[in-house]
């Protein structure tokens, strides 16, 4: 049976559980290791760089902890003395080509961080991966324009900034139109208890940036994310540079900036030049002018779904090996005239293998799979409920990460940036 509606308050949690008759069973999440992951930089070389359980509905009252008191940030108090480091260093910068502090700008929030301003309510505070004049911080401005925005170093810090109240949503990327799938994050989905109530999709116009007064002629290394590396790799190329994978676009243009070099270039958006004060030497140097990122934007609480717009519901399930399962699981949408905007399958961490006795000579072994399915209906429609209620036949674990507005990219806007 279907559960669409948070009852007196308490918030669904979308979750499946199998189990013998007259059991009861908590379900959790499939949990995985934490990673960090860091890049070396050096501008003289190239760096490389449960078994089966029925569906339910629990309530995010028994789930998780909420924290109840906000805390405070910690800001670094500038004395007089320091402002006047500040214009110094600001005058020295200016001396070699650049006229931004960038010690002012917001540091990036990690996942050990456990401060934050109290939020009065007047913004809404939305984390995303990287440094200012990241594409997600784009992506976040385009959702709510007037929003405070909090840069993290890393993914996972973002989940953890909105699980902790820090900031009340997040955006970050689940995929491109050229990159594909951003694994890391589909993995987080479902480590995390956060709900997708939102998705925004931006156009992305890679620029190559420099110093000021440098010549395109003259950049023999550049800096990117290795995904915007490789959506330039024809005019990086021609160009006959060398280059090196950095965390972000705009920490790319931040390195640029910072260290000086001038025969060194970044590839990042024209806000990142902007930002870091760099020249434009080229725009648009991507590979395919229709290069799309599509982000997510996450909250501890779900919307409720509606049908006085286009929405999609995201879900992640498995299913036991059989012939023809995973057909039997597809056929549930097409029966129903639903269409599947997007499949993702990804590893299981906790039981990658199974083992399957079929011969004598010994035992098969098989990759255990999550799918992760986007489907263009709302779960406030019939159809979708008999969908999920049917996929439930042959799933022994499924999940509703979330049910949103979709978000179209006009034709006209594609053509236009």
């Amino acid at each position: 049976m279907v559960a669409l509606m948070a009852l007196k308050g308490a918030l669904p949690i979308w979750v499946c559980a199998k189990t013998a008759a007259g059991q009861q069973v908590h379900v959790g999440c499939p949990d995985s290791g934490a990673r960090t992951c860091g890049f070396g930089l050096n501008l003289s070389a190239e760096v490389g760089s449960g078994r089966p359980r029925k569906w339910e509905c629990l309530s995010a009252g028994v789930l998780a902890q909420r924290a109840i008191t906000p805390v405070e940030d910690e800001k670094p108090q500038t004395s007089g003395l320091e402002s006047s480091g500040a214009i110094e260093r600001t005058r020295q910068e200016e001396a070699k080509g650049f006229h931004k502090d960038l010690s002012l700008l917001p540091k990036p929030l990690s996942a050990l961080d456990l401060y934050s301003k109290s939020n009065d309510g007047s913004k809404v505070r939305v984390a995303y991966q990287g440094v200012p004049g990241a594409y997600s911080e784009a992506a976040a401005l385009k959702a709510y324009p007037n929003c405070e925005t909090v840069p993290c170093e890393e993914f996972e810090a973002a989940f953890k900034a909105v699980e902790l109240w820090l900031v009340d949503k997040a955006v970050l990327p689940i995929e491109n139109s050229v990159g594909g799938s951003i694994h890391r994050n589909y993995d987080l989905l479902l480590r995390h208890r956060l709900h997708i109530v939102g998705e925004v999709q931006l156009q992305v116009n890679h620029c190559l940036l420099g110093l000021p007064g440098t010549r395109k002629e003259d950049i023999k290394r550049v800096l990117s994310h290795p995904q915007a590396l490789a959506q330039c790799e024809m005019t990086l190329m021609a160009l006959g540079v060398v280059r090196i994978g950095t965390e972000d676009t705009a920490g790319a243009a931040q390195i640029v900036a910072s260290k000086g070099v001038r025969e060194a270039g970044a590839v990042a958006s024209s806000r990142a030049a902007e930002i870091y004060g760099l020249d434009i030497l080229a725009e648009k140097i991507q590979d395919d002018d229709d290069n799309i990122t599509r982000f997510l934007i996450l909250a501890r609480e779900p919307i409720i779904p509606g049908t006085d717009r286009p929405f999609k519901t995201s879900i992640v399930f498995t299913l036991e090996e059989g012939p023809g399962v995973l057909f039997k699981a597809l056929a549930v949408f097409a029966l129903r005239n639903i269409n599947l905007t997007k499949i993702e399958s990804r590893p299981q961490r906790k039981r990658p293998l199974r083992v399957v006795d079929d011969s004598n000579k010994g035992s098969a072994k098989y990759f255990d799979y999550l799918f992760y399915i986007d489907f263009e209906a709302s779960m406030a429609e019939p159809r979708a409920q008999l969908a999920l209620g049917h996929l439930q036949e042959f799933a022994s674990f499924l999940r509703v990460l979330g049910c949103y507005p979709s978000d179209i990219i006009p034709w006209s806007d594609s053509l236009s940036t």
